[in-house]
């Protein structure tokens, strides 16, 4: 079954593709980016069993990008009786969600839209 624009448009998003529209919008626009394309070929041709795996990583990503707000309302509390928040829960949170993120991109075959980047350490020099 075709994806739905809502699932096509959570796709784009958590490959780092910003919003495209409803029309041409400059060179900004998905048509100038290869990779964009590729995206949509990829999103048009895929078999009822890929589908169905993309479908399961946008679950898993909702799940994950839920999660990150509800951790960023313990960001005032360093200890309340016995009980202390991981101090580092957001970022292990964010972390974990943009390598789902990374790994639906691996699926689809295409590297990370231009918001994901590469990831991992960058160095300039």
């Amino acid at each position: 079954m075709p994806f739905s624009e809502r699932e096509r448009t959570d796709v784009r998003r958590y490959c780092g593709f910003p919003a495209h529209g409803a029309g041409a919008s400059g060179f900004q626009g998905w048509r100038f980016y290869q990779v964009y394309g590729l995206l949509e070929h990829r999103l048009n041709f895929l078999t009822g069993s890929e589908e169905a795996v993309v479908r399961q990583y946008l679950i898993t990503l909702a799940q994950l990008e839920a999660a990150i707000p509800i951790a960023a309302g313990n960001l005032d509390t360093e200890q309340a009786a016995v009980w202390k928040r991981n101090a580092n829960e957001l970022r292990e949170r964010t972390r974990l969600f943009d390598d789902w993120r990374r790994r639906l991109c691996g699926f689809l075959g295409i590297p990370p839209g231009p918001a994901l980047g590469e990831g991992g350490l960058v160095l300039v020099v």
